[in-house]
């Protein structure tokens, strides 16, 4: 009887470590090898999640036959099946396109909050305790929750700002309207101000601006009117 009660706890504790184990790697832009801060990924079986650090590595717990999925803006998301827990280096490719928007317009909004409560849990801080503050868990859960809040920001305006909106005040079409919307996509805060005939206003100032610019330089990277 003894002989059987240690072999169960001995299965156990392989069964826990097996799933305790953790995935290591980096993520870095494919061509450049620029390493990519902020990259969201997720486990699809077990809903662990988390975030690359400035270093573009990454800790997650999986398991061998679990999927997690790499995502950035700007990026074309990446999915790796886990065969082994060797370390990993995850290259994402950019989109041809800066735009997320044909994506997102079509998706479900984004409610990170029901879609990810045990980040918004493991985040809060308690006064009586020190682990909520400093504690590894406690920290990566509020810059998840940063993370979310970003992205809600970000798709609310792609939402705004889109090809079909832009394209309806602006003679421009295809390429050069995308590069348009990329170059002078306003930010979050700003759309919070200025909506309706004010965003209009946005909008056709910066057309001038645009048909002011040298060809060359309609496609470089994003300016913000303010």
């Amino acid at each position: 009887m003894k002989l059987s009660y240690i072999l169960i706890l001995f299965s156990c504790l392989i069964v826990t470590s097996v799933q305790a184990q953790t995935l290591r790697g980096s993520v870095v832009e494919e061509g450049t090898k620029n390493k990519m801060t902020d990259v969201f990924i997720r486990d699809l079986n077990s809903r662990q999640n988390t975030l690359t650090d400035t270093k573009g590595e990454f800790a997650i717990r999986t398991a061998v036959g679990h999927t997690l999925v790499f995502s950035s803006p700007g990026y074309t998301s990446d999915t790796l099946y886990v065969i082994n827990l060797l370390t990993r280096r995850i290259e994402m490719r950019s989109l041809s396109i800066a735009l997320r928007e044909v994506t997102i317009r079509a998706a479900p909004r984004f409610n990170p909050q029901a879609e990810y409560p045990e980040v918004y849990q493991r985040s809060k801080v308690y006064a009586l305790s020190p682990s909520s503050w400093f504690g590894r868990d406690g920290k990566q859960a509020r810059r998840l929750k940063h993370y979310f809040e970003r992205e809600v920001q970000e798709r609310h305006v792609d939402s705004v700002f889109s090809r079909l909106y832009v394209g309806s005040l602006v003679p421009l079409r295809g390429q050069d309207l995308d590069d348009f919307i990329t170059l002078y996509r306003p930010t979050y805060a700003f759309l919070r101000s200025n909506t309706g005939p004010s965003l209009a206003v946005y909008v056709n100032d910066a057309y001038k601006k645009w048909q002011a610019l040298p060809e060359e330089k309609r496609h470089q990277q994003r300016l913000t009117l303010q």
